[in-house]
């Protein structure tokens, strides 16, 4: 089953709590799923007035052998929490400056797919330069650590 995962995430988002929710999906959606056609890039969630997230920006591609009946491939999708998660999630990003990103698609073992997301805040300039900066170093000790 393929994971579809969202790497740019870590890099532009301090993460602080992550959640698992189910999506609502349409048929073809779900086999574009399995062939890995997604791309959480440019992917958020918001609120309704509703108190309802849903994802916007999440491209999931037409399956190949999908007739008149393929989906949007960006249509908004509800994500499904219980309703004490969300309200704990729409208080803390109210007042905080926080957001909501998926960081992964992927499938149980019943065959659910499942959409990880996380309260993120968003990185300055300077502290995407300090995880390079942390990154290379860690690459520079394990370079040396295998030299015999």
């Amino acid at each position: 089953m393929p994971v579809i995962s969202n790497r740019s995430a870590y890099f532009e988002y301090q993460i602080t709590d992550k959640y698992v929710a189910g999506i609502v999906l349409q048929g073809t959606e779900v086999k574009a799923l399995r062939e890995g056609r997604a791309s959480l890039k440019e992917a958020f969630c918001y609120f309704t007035p509703a108190g309802e997230l849903y994802v916007k920006n999440l491209h999931i591609g037409e399956y190949s052998h999908g007739s008149y009946a393929n989906h949007d491939p960006l249509r908004d999708r509800k994500l499904l929490l219980e309703k004490k998660e969300l309200r704990k999630l729409q208080s803390r990003l109210i007042g905080q400056g926080l957001t909501v990103i998926p960081l992964r698609i992927f499938f149980t073992e019943k065959g659910f797919a499942k959409v990880e997301i996380a309260l993120a805040k968003g990185k300055k300039l300077y502290d995407k330069r300090d995880s390079i900066k942390k990154r290379e170093t860690d690459r520079e000790i394990q370079r040396h650590l295998k030299r015999p």
